[in-house]
């Protein structure tokens, strides 16, 4: 019997998404509109966000990253989520795979690069060209649907500072009313700053007619690559888990406006969005699909002895490059037998690695 005492679920059970053999993909991104000052912390100063996505990629392979000293990390050293992602990754010996898509800096990892440059600051101009999202949306399908046939369920995870800024703009684009609902890597989320930025470029770009041109209008190059293997991945008949927090709703409803079947995706994050009182991930999913559930887990950092890691429950950063479903894919893989609390252990574990006596080699 499967038993999930640290997963809660919204509108279906955990054991419907169950898997043996789950997949863990991370799109990585950059969208210049995160280059606002005041609209993210994930960078430890605004000319470093550049560096986000890529050292976060090459800190879930190496354990350390290559294109910055240290380790990714808020101003005041809160380190990046990805040191959540690694530990649930090596804990259930989950496969890894690293989608570039517009990254600023290209990171030193295997890993797909889909030949697309950065999204640009919507105020200013489109994030994309029409063209390019098409193209990615159609190379990340195929992505999908290979993956589908190694797989029968892949987490898709995202790393891109600034997201959850693109998600509000092309919600808002799309019709759907997500002001002051989506999540912030602050504790104190910038919501007038968000809604000021998303009024500013609706201004700028007028109606949309297609969730493809309001992603090209305001979104980011991260949600035509996860949306188009979240796409490829049901269409061969496999189920797909989306890790991550409020950016995820923008992928459900890229996914509805193009017909696509949504009884086989999920969203998976960390209780720390889920329960954010500064968000409404439950509501937003809900008004997109009332089918999708929610899961999300508790990793019990709370009690963890790191201060940085009790940061994560205390509304820093929350969630970010799929931890929260990155955890609940070792939780499903194991079925159980790695609980929030040993999972604790283990992210406790990699932070004496990589942040309390790193490598120097």
């Amino acid at each position: 019997m499967l038993d999930f005492p640290d997963i809660s679920a919204s509108r279906s059970s955990v054991k419907e998404f169950a898997s043996s053999n789950p997949f863990f993909v991370c799109v990585i991104s950059h969208t210049e509109t995160s280059e606002i000052p005041g609209l993210t912390v994930a960078g430890a100063n605004p000319e470093l966000v550049k560096y986000t996505a890529p050292a976060d990629s090459e800190f879930l392979y190496y354990g350390r990253c290559k294109c910055i000293e240290g380790v990714p990390a808020t101003p005041d050293g809160k380190p990046t989520p990805a040191l959540i992602t690694r530990a649930a990754l090596k804990s259930a010996g989950i496969p890894l795979l690293v989608v570039e898509a517009g990254t600023k800096v290209k990171p030193s990892i295997p890993c797909i690069p889909l030949g697309i440059g950065p999204g640009k600051n919507i105020t200013r101009e489109n994030a994309m060209t029409m063209s390019d999202v098409e193209k990615t949306f159609e190379y990340c399908s195929m992505l999908g649907r290979e993956l589908a046939k190694a797989s029968d369920l892949v987490a898709v995870g995202e790393s891109i500072p600034g997201g959850t800024t693109t998600a509000l703009a092309v919600l808002s684009a799309l019709g759907i009313d997500a002001r002051f609902k989506v999540s912030s890597s602050m504790p104190e989320n910038p919501h007038y700053l968000k809604n000021q930025v998303v009024t500013t470029a609706l201004q700028r770009t007028g109606s949309c007619r297609s969730a493809f041109e309001a992603v090209s209008l305001v979104g980011d190059p991260m949600m035509p690559a996860v949306a188009g293997i979240a796409s490829g991945v049901m269409g061969a008949g496999g189920k797909v888990l989306l890790a991550g927090g409020t950016q995820m709703t923008a992928i459900l409803a890229i996914l509805k406006d193009m017909g696509s079947r949504m009884d086989n995706v999920c969203i998976g994050t960390t209780t720390y969005v889920a329960r954010d009182p500064s968000s409404d991930l439950e509501g937003l999913v809900g008004s997109i699909s009332p089918k999708v559930p929610v899961f999300s887990c508790d990793l019990h950092l709370d009690q963890s002895k790191k201060p940085g890691l009790q940061a994560f429950a205390r509304g820093f950063v929350k969630e970010g490059v799929g931890a929260g479903g990155a955890a609940i894919s070792a939780m499903l893989k194991t079925k159980g037998q790695i609980d929030g609390k040993m999972m604790m252990a283990f992210i406790e574990q990699e932070y004496e690695i990589s942040i309390e006596r790193p490598s120097v080699t």
